[in-house]
């Protein structure tokens, strides 16, 4: 599901209109909190529908789902992204990417695809952010709306 910008790297999600894609990129996420399995607040950020690379936007989107958590406290957070790396590929994702990032912080980063689910997470432990916490990216494969529909953009 990662890769380059070139629409052709983006693999087909099927037939979907984007509504019913956000839901399923809102179930993902749930998914993803569950094996988290930290309590805390978790943001209330809703889906939204973006191009899909070089493909017509008329007929194809994808659907991204921004959100974070952040626990009730930093402690929660030791461990957790290695924690993840060994629990994701027990669940159906392949982890692609795991390593700091090239930011000031050096945040831990961690991607991963689900090819079941035809969805990726990226996950970032914000460990200097002030409070700590996890942010991460779902993002959909790319979506063709039913004929004779058109993508509905939020």
């Amino acid at each position: 599901m990662t890769g380059t910008k070139d629409s052709d790297e983006i693999p087909s999600a099927g037939t979907s209109t984007s509504q019913d894609a956000a839901d399923e990129a809102k179930k993902v996420s749930s998914e993803l909190y569950g094996l988290i399995g930290i309590k805390g607040e978790a943001s209330n950020t809703g889906p939204g529908v973006k191009e899909c690379g070089n493909k017509d936007p008329e007929k194809y989107f994808q659907i991204f789902h921004p959100w974070s958590l952040t626990p009730a406290s930093a402690d929660q957070l030791g461990g957790v992204m290695e924690r993840l790396k060994e629990e994701l590929p027990k669940h159906g994702w392949k982890v692609v990417d795991y390593g700091p990032d090239t930011s000031k912080n050096k945040n831990l980063n961690l991607t991963a695809d689900n090819d079941k689910k035809r969805h990726s997470v990226n996950i970032v432990h914000r460990a200097k952010a002030k409070p700590p916490h996890l942010s991460l990216m779902v993002v959909s494969g790319c979506y063709q709306v039913p004929d004779g529909q058109k993508v509905d953009r939020f």
